[in-house]
């Protein structure tokens, strides 16, 4: 069955144009093509990229931190009491008077007590402003070196400046070394962040909409590396990581309290934001997606319509995350 389900995965129909196999992509005179198993390299790197983070993070964000004034909150831990634990993790976090006077007839002890145990282990759950420093730091980090390389990997290249020039040559276009980290980077960085999702800072608002975004990444940067979309792919994620970089730095200075910098920061994110997801990214990379491969092929193939589909998700989350960027410019200016 798995025989079967991995040859219909790897038809050629799915993949590739007309009269193109996967013996096509053997290398050879000088062109190195990406390979479907190379992708299995992301997941060392990353728990590399999850070590750098841990000495990152312990090594120059904390001692970053104090420097800016943040202090490390010690939070004091309730006794222990396997009732209220179990309680508060299949019940509720926030019993009523009635179901705390109840646990505390179980557990002979006062009321006051039991409020007091609920109180320390309710705090224990919330992240401290250090630990959203550390990982603000890390996000922060990532994203302005993973700009700077793709800009230098890029900016020589005539598909920067000239869409058109990603389907010239289209499949059989050799992969580039800098195409092949700035790719092994990106992804790793992505299965790194599922893998923490558990202990980071879980997020109210848009958790599961980063959860969708992970995915689609993670899926969308495969699947585009296995039909060799190598050139568009890097477009895209130089477009997204140019302006992620100003908001993790905007909440960096946000927890050291530095509001006038923090304001500054958020500003040139919003408008590094609209101008790279709400403008470039529909306009610039859809439109080589959608509308350019037409000129190659009069029969698009299926991953056609997956990579645009998983795109479409990608801008459906860019108005999303547009949306609250928006409510919190709002905000910011009516209540200064």
């Amino acid at each position: 069955i798995l025989k079967t389900l991995n040859s219909w995965f790897w038809w050629e129909n799915i993949w590739m144009p007309i009269n193109v196999t996967w013996a096509d992509f053997v290398d050879r005179d000088g062109l190195v093509f990406p390979k479907p198993h190379q992708l299995y390299a992301t997941i060392p790197y990353a728990f590399v990229l999850l070590v750098i983070r841990f000495f990152s993070e312990r090594y120059i964000a904390i001692p970053l931190a104090k420097a800016f004034g943040i202090k490390n909150v010690r939070r004091v831990k309730p006794q222990p009491n396997p009732v209220l634990e179990s309680y508060f993790r299949e019940c509720s976090k926030h019993p009523s008077q009635s179901d705390i006077q109840g646990l505390a007839k179980k557990c002979n002890c006062t009321v006051r007590l039991v409020e007091k145990w609920f109180r320390r282990r309710r705090n224990l759950e919330i992240p401290t402003v250090l630990r959203k420093f550390q990982e603000a730091f890390w996000r922060f980090s990532f994203y302005l070196t993973s700009s700077i390389a793709g800009f230098i990997f890029l900016y020589d290249k005539p598909w920067f400046y000239d869409i058109w020039q990603t389907w010239v040559g289209y499949p059989f276009q050799t992969l580039l070394p800098s195409q092949y980290w700035y790719y092994m980077a990106e992804i790793g960085f992505y299965w790194s962040l599922l893998f923490t999702l558990g202990i980071d800072n879980k997020r109210k608002a848009d958790f599961l909409a980063h959860v969708i975004h992970h995915l689609a990444a993670i899926g969308l940067m495969s699947g585009s590396w296995c039909a060799n979309y190598v050139r568009l792919g890097t477009l895209v994620i130089f477009v997204h990581d140019t302006a992620d970089f100003w908001l993790e730095a905007a909440k960096m200075f946000n927890y050291a309290r530095w509001e006038k910098t923090c304001n500054m920061l958020f500003i040139i994110f919003s408008i590094a934001f609209f101008i790279t997801r709400i403008i470039l990214f529909p306009f610039w990379i859809l439109r080589a997606t959608l509308y350019q491969p037409t000129y190659y092929s009069t029969t698009p193939v299926i991953a056609y319509f997956l990579f645009n589909g998983q795109l479409l998700i990608l801008q459906g989350l860019h108005l999303y995350w547009g949306y609250l960027v928006l409510k919190s410019l709002r905000r910011f200016i009516c209540l200064k």
